[in-house]
């Protein structure tokens, strides 16, 4: 499929089951941009400037992937960047119904915007940021959890030494 898609999400941290996503995109769309952004139920960990600096570098092995941040609604960023479809990841049904709120909330913003869902792959499914720092904070092993390269930055922060 050509063109330009936008992934968005807190990335609190980014998680395996986050790049699995990412690495399926890539290969569907010419571009993808990872949007780094806030969301007003969520208190991150991370600043957001190192939630990007974890994202870019876990997403350095795709040549077709960029990463942004916005403080913006995502139908807004999307029409700054023209980009005309939206990544979602889909865990469960919960998610579905939730994701289908957002996706015609996006489109009725952004008329030329549509959502484009990858279901998760199965070893996924009950992963998710919020589970990988309570993991953290007791110490568990998160190598199947959420890529190598931003372990340790993990455990030093909310590890049973961080918050």
């Amino acid at each position: 499929m050509k063109g330009l898609a936008v992934y968005p999400g807190s990335f609190d941290p980014i998680t395996l089951g986050h790049l699995n996503v990412i690495k399926r995109a890539a290969r569907v769309f010419d571009r993808i941009i990872v949007c780094v952004g806030t969301n007003s139920s969520k208190k991150p960990v991370f600043s957001i400037e190192e939630r990007v600096a974890q994202v870019k570098r876990v997403c350095e092995r795709f040549p077709n992937v960029e990463v942004d941040f916005s403080d913006r609604l995502v139908a807004d960023y999307c029409r700054s960047k023209g980009a005309q479809i939206v990544i979602r990841g889909l865990r469960a049904l919960s998610d579905f119904e939730h994701e289908c709120q957002m996706a015609n909330i996006n489109r009725k913003m952004n008329p030329d915007l549509d959502t484009f869902f990858l279901v998760a792959d199965s070893k996924y499914t009950y992963l998710s940021s919020t589970a990988v720092k309570e993991m953290a904070r007791y110490g568990a092993d998160l190598r199947e959890y959420i890529p190598r390269e931003i372990i340790q930055e993990i455990e030093e922060k909310v590890g049973k030494g961080g918050k």
